[in-house]
């Protein structure tokens, strides 16, 4: 594995890269609707935090994490933007990517030209990034300015929600060259929910039975959440190497085994 990627990469073409890139900016600029798309991907996790970390937390009051004492909304914000930043990335590497290669056949053209699987996998997953990104910095914005996080802590916390949109963006590329068709992603739409639940995203992990305690902390959303949340909130411990490798994982293994399927399906 570790070989092919760094083949890969040898051969890996920034102008290639950036030519997938300009193909989506063209895209984007091409009408009202996928301007519609890209906003309302963002409204999701503020109104939630809105509802429940503002709404349900005047009743909850303040929580102890770890020894220190925070507003409840306070404890829901880094998990939305987590979720945003999340939901950024998959929105564009699973639907969309999936429309892309299976109905539009737009790799199959791409392929025509000198650009190569991984490198469509790369400027997609750049893409997806970017995505997510316009979704992270306004959130953090709205984060600072109702006194949830600080500057620093924002600033702090943004390269981590690019490293989750890494993640989660290579996973679900991978995951959309596996779909056999539009009803397959009801599973993704149901497992990307539970996560969304059960992953200390309400309430601290430490409140679930020990045995699900332990299945929350296998998935990826709880090392997404839990690094955004120290970063923001300044309660750093050294799980935060945990949670960094098992994100890196997710995109150095996402990315190959989507540039492999990529590869596998197109060129025959």
């Amino acid at each position: 594995m570790m070989t092919t990627l760094v083949a890969a990469r040898v051969s890996l073409s920034p102008g290639r890269v950036g030519a997938v890139i300009n193909r989506n900016v063209g895209a984007l600029r091409s009408g009202p609707s996928y301007w519609i798309v890209l906003i309302s991907g963002f409204f999701e996790p503020l109104l939630y935090l809105l509802s429940i970390g503002v709404g349900v937390g005047a009743l909850v009051g303040d929580l102890n994490v770890d020894g220190h004492t925070m507003s409840y909304a306070a404890f829901v914000a880094p998990a939305m933007l987590a979720v945003s930043a999340m939901s950024g990335a998959l929105a564009e590497t699973t639907f969309n990517f999936f429309f892309k290669l299976k109905y539009m056949k737009t790799y199959e053209a791409v392929l025509a030209t000198p650009v190569r699987p991984f490198e469509i996998a790369v400027g997609e997953l750049v893409w997806a990034v970017a995505r997510g990104s316009v979704y992270t910095v306004t959130f953090l914005g709205f984060m600072v300015a109702m006194g949830l996080t600080t500057v620093a802590g924002a600033l702090a916390a943004f390269p981590a929600t690019v490293l989750i949109g890494l993640a989660f963006g290579a996973v679900g590329m991978w995951v959309s060259t596996l779909m056999r068709g539009w009803q397959d992603f009801d599973l993704l739409g149901t497992g990307q929910f539970a996560m969304f639940l059960f992953s200390g995203t309400f309430s601290p992990v430490q409140d679930y039975p020990v045995g699900v305690e332990i299945l929350i902390q296998l998935t990826p959303l709880y090392h997404a959440v839990e690094l955004v949340r120290g970063l923001c909130t300044g309660i750093v411990g050294p799980g935060i190497v945990v949670n960094i490798a098992y994100l890196a994982v997710m995109v150095v293994g996402g990315l190959w085994l989507a540039s492999r399927r990529v590869e596998k399906m197109l060129c025959v």
